[in-house]
């Protein structure tokens, strides 16, 4: 067999045995590495090099070495999962690098990372003040999270007293000018509501490069012709208005009318209608 033919087959060989062996070992090989993990990561790697360009009669060891890192690693994880002991011996702990806004230097020196570093994953977290940071911690896995305090953080609907609705998860139904009818289906709409929907924009199929409908059934296009402005959808503005109109108008018939249960009738509904619009609100504005 030619030299080239052997090293194309041992390549898809080593591809395959790869991709088996990554699968196997699960996805925190390629996300979240702990020292052991990199150093089988980076030997499994070197081990499938070898394999295609081996030339000798024994490349199939390659192969057995391969098996055997992939089977301690594997053994590994599950003791991990057993195990706390050994997960903070093979993983290490965290490491608490700021607490209640004072940086705490001796263990920035344990862990051999200055503070420009440090600032840099402060800002990633946009946090741009030491001052803001009541805790801060250093993982295992070497990202750093951050608790700001509390007068600090961003403000949520929690902390203003407001209910907010559920929201479920966009569906993309265009794609490259092309309709996604499965995804259409998923969000219980059909072609003729987003023609409907694409004619209210101005907008043609076949220059809609990606086009989403939200959680509320609103439909965002982004077209492939960046200079285009599209209006954003208006449906929840409009409802918020006529919902303020009706409230106005039965404000109005209260006032204009002589009749007492009418005027009391009026007033009530006005009122309720209110407190509606009160609840919604920040749903029709978001």
């Amino acid at each position: 067999m030619p030299d080239w033919i052997a090293v194309a087959l041992r390549t898809l060989v080593a591809i395959i045995i790869l991709f088996v062996l990554t699968k196997l070992l699960g996805k925190r090989q390629v996300n979240q590495l702990s020292l052991f993990e990199y150093i089988t990561g980076i030997t499994i790697g070197s081990l499938a090099a070898y394999i295609p360009l081996e030339m000798g009669e024994k490349w199939h060891l390659g192969i057995v070495s391969l098996a055997i890192w992939a089977t301690v690693a594997f053994g590994i994880e599950l003791l991990q999962l057993k195990s706390k002991k050994a997960r903070e011996w093979l993983d290490g702990k965290a490491t608490i690098l700021i607490k209640n806004g004072k940086v705490l230097e001796d263990n920035l020196k344990k862990e051999r990372i200055t503070i420009e570093e440090m600032m840099a994953q402060l800002r990633n977290k946009n946090i741009f003040n030491v001052s803001d940071v009541e805790f801060a911690v250093m993982e295992a896995n070497g990202n750093i999270n951050v608790l700001p305090y509390k007068d600090r953080r961003p403000v949520t609907a929690k902390m203003l007293g407001l209910q907010v609705g559920h929201e479920d998860e966009p569906h993309v139904v265009i794609e490259d000018g092309a309709i996604l009818d499965e995804e259409l289906a998923t969000r219980g709409l059909n072609r003729g509501w987003l023609q409907t929907e694409l004619e209210k924009q101005g907008v043609a199929l076949e220059n809609v490069f990606i086009g989403q409908v939200d959680s509320d059934g609103q439909l965002y296009t982004d077209l492939y012709d960046d200079q285009i402005q599209i209006q954003p959808p208006q449906e929840k503005a409009k409802l918020l208005a006529t919902l303020k109109k009706c409230e106005a108008d039965l404000e109005m018939f209260s006032l204009s009318t002589d009749d007492e249960q009418a005027k009391k009738l009026y007033e009530q509904s006005s009122h309720q209608l209110q407190k509606v619009i009160k609840e919604i609100k920040p749903q029709l504005i978001s």
